[in-house]
């Protein structure tokens, strides 16, 4: 059986939702204490408790504490994976559902069948990458690595209504995950952005930020195109920026931020491209999101993955640990290069 201390490290969802994905891939009973420990609200959100009935429903096992606050866990996944190739999950809050789609998508794409995903929540909210990030940065770099997957927006999502969605369709893996080496930030090839907002045309938010956008990174040396979003179907007003840049070595980074009230569009536009260019400024090459979503996969593939990642944080250490504890796979960090020897999964 796989122990957790939920305390440790992050003390963040982030613990419950890998060990429960690498749990069910594995098929070893799970059990996890302290939940969210060092969080305002500790335990189960219902975010939280939707990724791990996801991730029980894939894999035909049952729960003990799965409840919203629940502080404590044990999870038996099943021994067979499930045949269902359909599935449709709603998190009924504006909890994001870009961190169920990446908790699934590793049972996804070790499955040996295609799989379709519709997940109903938020797709723009702080704290969490957007499903612009998810479509754009990090699955064409999985790309890499042999995963075969798209993600499609189907309705924007906000806080705090949420009600978002987002399909994911996923092929299996032909072979292993593939280790990849990413040592070489090189020079940006382009930069790209898209700008959304959800009635507020008139407010013309979707363009003042990519202006804002054009305008700095133009300062700053760089030619940026946009793709603007006027949006009618949320349920609410809402709005969100992202912006990717590509170098000519094949590394990518990017960077978003969701609209709030209060907050401007000129205020988000500036805060996407100071990210942006501080995580290249660093020399990474990943951006601070995929600096801790690529170490599971990683983790997972045949082979050492090398990448130079822009600055150490509590995720990217939790995340660390975990793949450490629960898969033995092999770390090393020297300054912002890491280093992870993957065990080659195979289900």
């Amino acid at each position: 059986m796989i122990e957790i201390d939920g305390a440790q490290r992050s003390g963040s969802g982030t613990i419950l939702r890998y060990a429960v994905s690498l749990a069910s891939l594995l098929r070893e009973d799970l059990r996890i204490i302290n939940i969210r420990a060092k969080r305002s609200k500790p335990g189960l959100r219902p975010q939280h408790l939707r990724t791990l009935f996801a991730c029980c429903e894939m894999s035909g096992g049952v729960i003990e504490g799965g409840e919203v606050n629940s502080q404590k866990i044990l999870y038996r996944p099943g021994p067979e994976r499930t045949s269902n190739q359909n599935f449709s999950w709603d998190i009924g809050t504006a909890g994001s559902t870009t961190m169920l789609a990446f908790s699934v998508l590793p049972l996804a794409i070790f499955s040996p069948i295609s799989h379709c995903f519709t997940i109903t929540g938020g797709l723009f909210q702080d704290f969490a990458p957007s499903a612009y990030h998810f479509q754009q940065v990090l699955l064409p770099l999985l790309k890499m690595m042999g995963v075969r997957a798209e993600l499609k927006i189907l309705q924007p999502g906000y806080v705090p209504k949420g009600q978002g969605k987002i399909q994911i369709i996923t092929h299996p893996l032909e072979g292993n995950l593939k280790s990849i080496s990413l040592l070489e930030q090189g020079d940006i090839r382009r930069i790209w952005g898209i700008s959304l907002s959800s009635h507020l045309a008139e407010q013309k938010v979707s363009k003042r930020m990519a202006e804002m956008c054009q305008r700095l990174l133009h300062q700053a040396g760089h030619e940026v195109t946009f793709e603007l979003v006027e949006d009618n179907t949320a349920v609410q007003r809402g709005a969100a920026l992202f912006l990717a840049a590509q170098t000519h070595t094949g590394c990518l980074l990017g960077a978003d931020m969701a609209g709030k009230l209060g907050r401007r569009a000129e205020q988000i536009g500036e805060e996407v491209v100071r990210m942006l260019l501080e995580d290249f400024q660093s020399g990474a090459c990943v951006d601070r999101h995929l600096a801790d979503q690529l170490i599971l996969f990683a983790a997972l593939a045949k082979g050492t993955t090398e990448f130079l990642i822009p600055r150490m944080t509590e995720h990217v250490e939790t995340n660390l640990w975990l793949v450490q504890k629960i898969l033995g796979a092999k770390i090393s960090q020297k300054g912002s290069k890491l280093r992870i020897e993957g065990i080659g999964f195979s289900s």
